[in-house]
């Protein structure tokens, strides 16, 4: 059992799944560690990238089985061609050559993100050691967004004082126009439904109901209509409500709901936020963790065809088995 309550809820939800995750980074000891963890509870079956003589001699002197892991390395793998091959086709038209495919592919999160292109994986966790960039590159390149009209988001899982809450978009757009913000609510609605939650989505802002005016509001309000005529269409039968424009107390707090916005179906009891740009959601979620002590898990790429989920370099074991478990569930169709 972890320390986490949700995390350990969430274990339970992904073991009955099946799901293969690529944990690219198996040069680092929190990932092989997580990777133990996850193979010997069974939250999904493992694959490690990296140097596998070195990887079989660490689990080794640990006593742990390599039981649901599989170990790759990248250089000496058989499907190295058949994946630069790929990758060749995918970014030919991006200028990509045979040559460069060939490089490109050994690099540990191309190679990973590549499997789950050519469906032998089912999702991917890196970051750990790399950037939020170097994540999200290939994901974006390979895996490429789920809707043409919609682009990529991100969403961050927040517990804080035993609740759940939803973070987005603070790590992907950084000034998203009122199309873009609604598209970002409804992605994160269906994440939040993939995570077994029900969304009870704020369009956030510095105004409730138009107690502030400015371009800011006016986008948010915009977003809002948009979202919620999204809602009708897509998301009929389904148990989500949506709300904005919103202050963040008037969302959270039920006394200040019922004078700022007693009439509204999500003021006081919001659990999916929606930042109005990438500042207010950087600020939001990094205050809640430093000065509330929130556990935060992501950020969880949404409205790609297939999980690709970035870590924080400073991650725990902990939290790199958690965002397994995360990416196991959202994996699902």
């Amino acid at each position: 059992m972890l320390k986490s309550d949700y995390i350990n809820k969430i274990i339970v939800q992904a073991k009955k799944l099946g799901k293969t995750i690529v944990l690219p980074e198996g040069e680092d000891e929190r990932v092989l560690e997580a990777a133990h963890i996850c193979a010997e509870e069974k939250v999904a079956k493992i694959v490690l990238l990296g140097n596998c003589e070195e990887i079989s001699e660490y689990y080794k002197n640990k006593g742990w089985s390599l039981e649901g892991i599989q170990l790759i390395n990248p250089a000496k793998s058989e499907k190295l061609g058949q994946y630069a091959d790929l990758l060749y086709e995918l970014r030919k038209d991006k200028g990509m050559t045979k040559d460069k495919a060939g490089e490109t592919a050994l690099n540990a999160n191309y190679f990973g993100t590549l499997m789950i292109k050519a469906g032998e994986a089912d999702g991917m966790v890196s970051g750990a050691n790399h950037s939020t960039a170097d994540t999200v590159r290939p994901a974006l390149q390979i895996i490429k967004s789920a809707r043409k009209d919609r682009g990529v988001s991100s969403v961050f899982i927040v517990v804080c004082n035993g609740k759940m809450f939803y973070f987005s978009d603070c790590a992907i757009n950084i000034n998203p126009s009122a199309k873009e913000l609604s598209d970002i609510a409804m992605q994160t609605a269906e994440s939040v439904l993939q995570l077994g939650d029900t969304p009870r989505i704020a369009m956030l802002s510095y105004s409730t109901y138009g107690s502030g005016k400015g371009e800011s509001v006016d986008k948010v309000r915009e977003a809002t209509k948009l979202a919620k005529e999204v809602l009708v269409s897509e998301f009929a039968g389904k148990d989500v409500l949506l709300d904005g424009e919103l202050q963040v107390d008037a969302a959270l707090d039920g006394i200040v709901a019922a004078k700022k916005a007693p009439e509204s179906n999500v003021a006081g009891h919001a659990n999916t936020l929606i930042f109005p740009n990438i500042d207010a959601g950087n600020i939001g979620y990094k205050l809640v963790q430093r000065l509330g002590g929130a556990e935060l898990y992501g950020p969880m790429l949404q409205g790609l065809n297939a999980p690709v989920n970035d870590l924080s370099r400073g991650c725990s074991t902990e939290d790199i088995v958690g965002l397994v478990a995360l990416t196991v569930l959202q994996s699902q169709k």
